[in-house]
């Protein structure tokens, strides 16, 4: 299944970066580069749909 979220960026004061999903409030991960917060955000944002919708991811 092919998910695409729109994901928001940003450099917090302490270097580290923050990226978060514009359609799913309160998800969001910090990575110490912009490409590994992206990363993660990437990984997370189809198991915070699958556990909102009931399911597991993959199934």
């Amino acid at each position: 299944m092919f998910l695409e979220i729109e994901i928001e960026q940003e450099q917090e004061e302490d270097g580290r970066w923050i990226a978060e999903v514009v359609e799913l409030p309160g998800v969001m991960a910090y990575g110490a580069t912009q490409g590994e917060a992206k990363a993660k955000i990437q990984a997370l944002a189809p198991r915070v749909l699958a556990g909102r919708r009931g399911g597991t991811e993959g199934t």
